[in-house]
C-alpha cells in the first residue's frame, strides 16, 4: 500500500480519539484486509501505547496491494461481563445479528471477534423458537464454528472459549479505505454502526444505484432464470423460487436500466421475461395469468402487466402487446360484481383465497394505470376507476401501502381533479409517518411509500387543492424521505467495509441485505431497494 495511503490512514484513525485504554495502560488496534475474493483476514494489535501498536500496522499495510479493501479501527469502550450476563443480553437482542459489540474470551484479546467477524460467519445463532419480529432472538454462540476460526486464526488459544468465567465486551471507531478513499466509520449506536459516514451523498446514492443494477443483472442466468438469493453468512443460495418475484424484479431493472444507461442489458431482460412466459404463465379461456405453483395470484397479474407495460415504454419493443392485453383481460376474474377483489385462483378459476395480502389491490391498481398510459384504451381506465373508488369507500388509505402511493400518483394523471383519490393517498402515508421515522430495520418499501407520497403531494399543489393537505406536516414528510434514502444505503446496502466480511465478498458488492434474516439477499431484496433509490435520485437531482 502507498506511503500517503497509510499516512492518511494513520492521521484519520488518531482523529477519531480516545485511543488508549487507561484501565488497562494498553492500546488494540484491530486491522481487516481482504483480497475482494476471500474474506477478510482480521489481526488484533495488542501493546502498551500507539507507537508500537501503529508500527506493527503500518509493516502489515507496507504488505498490503493498494486496492485492497482495508478497516482499521480502535478497540474503544470495554467491559468485563460475567458469562452468564453475556449470554443473557445476547439471547436478549431482540433480532438475530443485531449484537452489535465486539467479544474476547479472555482479558488479552487472543480470542477477541470483531462484531462483523461473528455476525459475518454466523456465530451467533438464534434459538429454533425465534420469529423474526415477534419474540427475541434467544441468540447463542456456535461455539463449534468459532473454535476452529479462532484457531486457524491465533493458533493455540490461551483459553478454552467455552467456560471461561468472563466474557470481555468492546466498541470500536475506525476507518474504511478502498485504495483510492478513506472513509470514517460510524460510531453512533444504530443500525449504521461501523459502515461508513456518508459526506457525498449524490455519489454515494447513484454509486449504489449503479453497483445495485450491476448485481441484479447479475443474477440472471444464461437461460432468463434468476439466482434467487442468498445467505451469505451461512454461505447457502436459496433454492425456492417465486415467479411473481421475478417479474417484479425484471420491472426494477427496467427502471435502473435507464438510469445507468446499459442498454445492452435490456436484451437479458427481454430473455428472462421470455422465460417467465415460457416456464410459468398458462392460458385460460383467452387470458394469460402467472402460474405461481399452482395459485394464479392478482398481484402476478398486476407485476406481469407492470413488467411488460415498462418494458415496451422504456424500449419501444412491442412484441409483448399481445401478451399483455390478455392479461389484462385476466383481471375480471379476480373482480367480484361488488368489486371487491379476489387474491388467488386455482389454475380452473375457482377461488382459493379470497384474501391474502393487501398488497395486491395496489399492485392491479397502478399496473392498470401504467397500461393505460401505454394504450388509452377506456376498457382499462374504466376499470382502474373501478377499482380506485372501491378502495375509496373501503377506507384503504388505512393500510400504508406503498404500491397505493404509486397508483394514486398514476391515477391523478388520469383523473387530475379526483379530491377523493387526492385524500386516500393523503392517508396512506401520514397516518404511518411516525413508524416510518422510527423504524430501524432497513425497509425498502418505506422510501417507495415517502417517494411516491412527495410526488403526490406536489402534484396536489398543481391542482389547487393545497387545502387537503392543511392537516398533515409537508415539511416533516420531505425530511424523512431524505432521512430514509440515506439510512437504506447505509444499513441495507452490501458496501465493502460489511460484505469483506462474507464469503466471496465482491460477488455481493450492489446487493441489498436483510441484517434480520442472516444478511439475507434476494432478487425482491434488491427490486426494492432499487426502485426507491431510483425514484428518490431522479426526483431529488434530477430536476434541471
Amino acid at each position: 500500500m502507498q506511503k500517503a495511503t497509510v499516512t492518511e490512514l494513520k492521521q484519520e484513525l488518531i482523529a477519531t480519539g480516545n485511543l488508549k485504554d487507561y484501565g488497562t495502560d494498553t492500546v488494540t488496534l484491530v486491522l481487516s484486509i481482504s483480497d475482494h475474493r476471500h474474506r477478510a483476514k482480521v489481526r488484533f494489535y495488542r501493546y502498551p501505547s500507539f507507537k508500537p501498536a501503529w508500527a506493527a500496522v503500518a509493516r502489515q499495510l507496507a504488505e498490503t496491494p493498494q486496492k485492497s479493501w482495508v478497516r482499521l479501527e480502535a478497540v474503544q469502550s470495554t467491559q468485563e461481563l460475567p458469562r452468564e450476563t453475556f449470554e443473557k443480553r445476547l439471547a436478549a437482542t431482540f433480532r438475530m445479528n443485531y449484537w452489535r459489540y465486539g467479544v474476547s474470551f479472555d482479558k488479552d484479546f487472543k480470542t477477541a471477534l470483531l462484531e462483523m467477524e461473528s455476525n459475518g460467519q454466523a456465530f451467533f445463532r438464534p434459538s429454533k423458537e425465534h420469529r423474526i419480529g415477534k419474540n427475541r432472538s434467544g441468540s447463542w454462540v456456535d461455539y463449534d464454528r468459532v473454535e476452529p476460526y479462532l484457531k486457524k486464526r491465533e493458533g493455540q488459544l490461551p483459553v478454552d472459549i467455552r467456560q471461561t468465567s468472563s466474557v470481555w465486551v468492546f466498541t470500536t471507531a475506525g476507518v474504511f479505505t478502498d485504495g483510492e478513499k478513506i472513509w470514517r466509520l460510524s460510531e453512533r449506536e444504530d443500525c449504521g454502526k461501523g459502515i461508513r459516514v456518508v459526506s457525498d451523498e449524490q455519489t454515494e446514492l447513484r454509486d449504489a444505484i449503479f453497483h445495485g443494477e450491476t448485481f441484479l443483472v447479475n443474477q440472471l442466468k444464461d437461460n432468463g432464470k434468476f439466482v434467487y438469493g442468498y445467505f451469505p453468512a451461512r454461505q447457502k443460495v436459496l433454492s425456492n423460487y417465486n415467479v411473481v418475484r421475478h417479474f417484479s424484479s425484471l420491472y426494477a431493472l427496467l427502471e435502473a436500466i435507464p438510469f445507468t444507461n446499459r442498454t445492452d442489458d435490456y436484451k437479458k431482460v427481454k430473455a428472462a421475461i421470455q422465460w417467465g412466459l415460457e416456464n410459468a404463465t398458462i392460458e385460460k379461456e383467452g387470458t394469460i395469468f402467472i402460474n405461481d405453483n399452482g395459485e394464479l395470484k392478482l398481484g402476478g397479474q398486476a407485476l406481469l402487466m407492470l413488467t411488460l407495460s415498462k418494458y415496451q415504454d422504456v424500449t419501444k419493443d412491442d412484441t409483448f402487446m399481445p401478451v399483455l392485453m390478455k392479461a389484462f383481460k385476466g383481471v375480471p376474474f379476480f373482480r367480484q360484481s361488488s368489486g371487491k377483489l379476489i387474491h388467488v385462483l386455482n389454475p380452473d378459476l375457482t377461488v382459493k383465497a379470497a384474501y391474502r395480502i393487501i398488497y395486491y389491490e395496489g399492485e392491479v391498481a397502478f399496473a392498470l394505470s401504467r397500461l393505460y398510459e401505454l394504450t388509452h384504451d377506456q376498457a382499462v381506465m374504466d376499470l382502474v376507476k373501478q377499482i380506485l373508488d372501491y378502495m375509496v369507500a373501503n377506507d384503504y388509505g388505512k393500510y400504508h401501502d406503498h404500491w397505493i402511493s404509486y397508483a394514486i400518483n398514476e391515477a391523478l394523471l388520469v383523473f387530475p381533479d379526483n379530491r377523493e383519490y387526492m385524500k386516500l393517498g393523503l392517508k396512506n402515508v401520514f397516518i404511518h409517518l411516525k413508524f416510518i421515522e422510527e423504524r430501524d430495520t432497513t425497509y425498502p418499501t418505506l422510501l417507495e411509500l415517502v417517494d411516491a407520497a412527495v410526488k403526490m403531494t406536489d402534484m396536489i399543489k398543481r391542482s389547487g387543492n393545497e387545502d387537503l393537505m392543511a392537516p398533515y406536516d409537508l415539511v416533516r414528510l420531505r425530511q424523512v424521505l431524505r432521512y430514509r434514502a440515506l439510512y437504506e444505503i447505509t444499513t441495507g446496502s452490501f458496501l465493502p467495509e460489511i460484505a469483506m466480511y462474507l464469503y466471496n465478498p465482491q460477488k455481493f458488492i450492489g446487493g441489498f441485505y436483510a441484517r434480520h434474516d442472516s444478511f439475507r439477499t434476494r432478487i425482491d431484496d434488491c427490486e426494492h431497494f432499487l426502485s426507491g433509490l431510483i425514484n428518490y435520485y431522479n426526483y431529488t437531482y434530477r430536476q434541471a
